[in-house]
């Protein structure tokens, strides 16, 4: 096999990714990787990191840029904060195109300037808070949410320990230790506050926002995925907030969840089904949470009108 080719197989296990030492590793000089470079083939991503058959990508996936940039800050850098929580698949923060990576003093600082892209941080990160994800180094999921929740508002806050308990990366009992690591750091009161606000049950940061809306507006739903059924036991639909007491439901609509055609009939049907069954049925999309008072005052309505009709 042909030092090349070779390279290839490597980059396909990599986001179509090769460090300098990879390609050595597979036969490759430094003039025939500089010679790549030139051509085109291969785009250098990072120091020491390259796209391979960059004229024929279709792009570079936001996961091999950040494993580029580790990768060029050498065996002691780690994702970190929004970075980490991104390879692992937290959701709730403002996506940016930053990346965040611990890295050793030796190295930031002249490293620091070579790589705009990157914020680089010097956290206190112990070898048992650092796993690996697809091969990129980076702080645990529970490490992750605690780093997060420390410099995040309140409703990003949330939405994070919300994400992680419902994708099962954490446990309501690991969010016991939270208070422990956060003793004595800044931010550590408000995130106490988070903590006890978390709720693994919401299924998306829109979600977890909708629900806090609620909260805050006086208004809290006394039920999250809230099954409704008929007399005969048959699941009618399941809402993602639930007032039981005025069979009334709040749907959070995600455009990921609800866009496409077979996802709009269904939703139609589900919502057919739940007010013949005498349920009112509301939607709030992203841009109503924006506004503070909406939310509350539109489920307080519907409430009151649930009430007054019986």
């Amino acid at each position: 096999m042909d030092a090349l080719t070779l390279a290839r197989r490597v980059a396909a296990t990599q986001d179509g990714i090769v460090t300098l030492a990879d390609a050595r590793g597979a036969g490759l000089t430094v003039h025939e990787v500089q010679r790549l470079c030139r051509t085109g083939r291969w785009r250098p991503l990072a120091r020491g990191s390259y796209l391979v058959d960059a004229d024929v990508s279709g792009g570079i996936s936001s996961r091999a840029r950040i494993r580029a940039a580790v990768a060029s800050f050498g065996p002691g850098a780690v994702a970190v904060l929004a970075t980490a929580a991104e390879l692992q698949g937290i959701a709730g923060f403002r996506p940016t195109d930053q990346i965040h990576l611990s890295v050793p003093g030796a190295v930031a600082r002249p490293a620091r300037a070579a790589h705009p892209d990157v914020v680089v941080h010097q956290l206190d990160v112990t070898p048992e808070q650092i796993v690996a994800f697809r091969g990129i180094p980076a702080t645990t999921p529970l490490r992750t949410i605690t780093d997060l929740i420390l410099r995040e508002q309140r409703y990003p806050a949330i939405c994070v320990l919300d994400s992680a308990l419902n994708r099962g990366l954490v446990s309501a009992d690991d969010l016991l230790a939270v208070p422990r690591l956060i003793r004595g750091r800044r931010g550590a009161v408000a995130a106490r506050g988070y903590l006890a606000e978390a709720d693994g049950r919401a299924q998306s940061p829109l979600e977890t926002r909708t629900r806090l809306r609620c909260v805050d507006g006086r208004v809290p739903p006394d039920a999250l995925q809230l099954e409704v059924r008929d007399d005969d036991g048959y699941l009618l639909g399941i809402g993602d907030l639930g007032w039981r007491a005025p069979r009334v439901i709040a749907e959070a609509d995600g455009r990921e969840a609800h866009d496409t055609p077979d996802a709009a009939f269904a939703d139609r049907h589900r919502q057919n089904r739940l007010i013949n069954a005498g349920w009112t049925v509301l939607r709030f999309t992203w841009a109503d949470t924006l506004r503070p008072d909406y939310i509350p005052w539109t489920v307080r309505q519907a409430i009151a009108t649930a009430r007054s009709s019986r």
